[in-house]
């Protein structure tokens, strides 16, 4: 899938990838196995980088590699040579997206990357991102990790906008137009006859609601912006001959960068030949998503100075102090409950070991069990190291209960290889209410702590005892004031007003396809 050349001569923009229907797996174990045990699913994560005279394509590479726990559904690199913009693209994990040969062929100065899990749009190809957007007055390519709350409105202001005699056309096959937030706003971005890309990014910033950390690039600058709520992170690094953004700052320890500082609420950040320009295009109004810490991002990471790994520690610590319990070993539910555990470990005195083995890989990807097998107990994604279980009382630390199905299976697994008892911890409050900002929980009305309280859900999960993480404890691990943090998911109090809920939904620009704001969908260009 190498992208050719482009077939037009001057200062023409060109997008490549394949397009085409199909599903290609490395055998991962992914949520589509059994989307009854689908837990909350990870933010995306943008990367960034200026700096010429080196590898860009490849240091994006290596920026989404490190980003890939924050989506796995679809990947892609936008590069710049200062002419044009290249984009590849394509559905599933960075490592199956890329290879030696197509990266070889990104070259330039200038690159952006995403790594997608979707909140607005269904997971295709089409939606995969960079977005990418070609004018007469240069190109755009977008990538975007949030969520948008006022789409319906940004529809009608991309209908408004001028018909497409400005834009470049692109001799492209047919192709279903992109129903995610990012594209209206790359075509917002895009239409600037009058004046700059950089001045009309401010004139648009400002509009937009809800939860956003973009990247986006023409033919010569990088350009990052924040929220005013900074809601999900971004962080600005420094290389030695040029600069980098990401989602998150281990993505610049892997490339060799070193951290600046994060990138502010209501910022944007500009990056050329003449060097870094700050904008601010609103006033912060600090609202970090305290889900970060909790699950979301890696545990080398660092959010307003805190090591989330320290902060997760101190949750399981918090969570030994608030229900402490007798028992023998406290195991985690891996990756994501072991760093509470070993805090729990630590405060309780109780030994810490490993309860689970995880399956990383389980033969074909995209292969469903079918109900006979579900109701074999087919095991897809951990089983119980039995000698570690049989006969002990079992503390068992996860970072969240979504509907229960998870926990349920856990519990049956762990008490049929013996254990006497099982104790369940939970590093976060209950999650009582949607998340609009990036992160795809289950509809509240899945959600199992909006019916039950704390005993009836140990009791449908089939647990001895169930304890929660109070909402104070929590946010003391994070060491953020209570003021700094949305945690609309556990209270219901949602730092950016939602629209009506008609308004709302992943899947609303789907559901108006017929109108025309989809019509201007971007042009995509297909390999041959």
């Amino acid at each position: 899938m190498t992208p050719v050349p482009a077939p037009y001569d001057g200062l023409v923009p060109y997008v490549s990838s394949s397009g085409r229907s199909r599903r290609r797996g490395d055998g991962r174990l992914t949520h589509d196995l059994d989307p009854q045990e689908k837990g909350p699913q990870d933010a995306c994560g943008v990367f960034g980088v200026w700096a010429p005279g080196e590898d860009v394509a490849k240091l994006t590479y290596f920026g989404l590699y490190a980003l890939q726990h924050r989506g796995q559904e679809s990947a892609g690199i936008a590069v710049s040579n200062g002419r044009q913009i290249l984009v590849y693209k394509d559905m599933g994990l960075v490592s199956q997206v890329f290879d030696e040969t197509t990266l070889e062929s990104l070259k330039g100065h200038l690159a952006i990357g995403h790594s997608r899990y979707s909140t607005t749009g269904a997971s295709t190809w089409q939606n995969a991102q960079p977005t990418f957007r070609p004018t007469a007055d240069g190109s755009i390519a977008l990538g975007h990790n949030g969520n948008l709350i006022n789409t319906h409105e940004l529809a009608e202001m991309v209908d408004a906008l001028p018909g497409p005699d400005d834009e470049l056309e692109l001799h492209t096959r047919p192709q279903e137009p992109s129903t995610n937030d990012t594209s209206l706003v790359t075509a917002l971005f895009a239409h600037h006859p009058d004046t700059s890309l950089e001045q009309r990014a401010l004139e648009v910033l400002p509009l937009l609601r809800g939860a956003f950390s973009f990247v986006w690039m023409n033919e010569d600058t990088l350009y990052a912006a924040r929220d005013p709520q900074g809601i999900r992170p971004l962080v600005l690094g420094r290389l030695d001959r040029g600069w980098v953004v990401a989602s998150e700052d281990a993505a610049l320890a892997t490339i060799g960068a070193s951290v600046v500082r994060e990138v502010e609420p209501g910022e944007m950040i500009a990056i050329d030949e003449q060097g870094l320009r700050s904008h601010k295009f609103a006033e912060p109004a600090r609202k970090g998503c305290v889900f970060e810490y909790v699950y979301l991002a890696r545990p080398d990471a660092t959010i307003s100075g805190r090591s989330v790994h320290q902060a997760r520690v101190e949750m399981g610590r918090e969570l030994a102090r608030q229900f402490p319990v007798e028992a023998d070993l406290v195991m985690p539910v891996p990756e994501s409950g072991t760093p509470a555990a070993a805090g729990y470990a630590e405060e309780s005195g109780i030994p810490f070991g490993q309860g689970f083995v995880k399956n990383a890989y389980v033969g074909r990807t995209f292969i469903q069990p079918s109900q006979t097998l579900r109701q074999l107990g087919i095991r897809l994604k951990l089983n119980a190291l039995e000698h570690m279980v049989r006969g002990k009382r079992l503390v068992v630390v996860d970072d969240s209960i979504v509907r229960g199905n998870t926990q349920r299976a856990q519990v049956r697994m762990l008490r049929e290889a013996g254990a006497l008892e099982v104790h369940v911890r939970i590093s976060s409050p209950p999650v009582k209410w949607p998340c609009f900002y990036g992160i795809d929980f289950a509809t509240r009305a899945e959600l199992i702590a909006n019916g039950l309280d704390g005993d009836e859900i140990a009791a449908s999960v089939g647990a001895d005892s169930l304890g929660y993480i109070s909402l104070e404890g929590m946010i003391a691990a994070t060491g953020q004031p209570a003021s700094s943090l949305c945690q609309a998911c556990f209270t219901g109090e949602y730092p950016v007003a939602l629209p009506d809920e008609s308004l709302l939904g992943k899947h609303l620009l789907e559901a108006t396809l017929s109108s025309p704001t989809l019509g201007k969908a971007l042009p995509v260009l297909n390999n041959p």
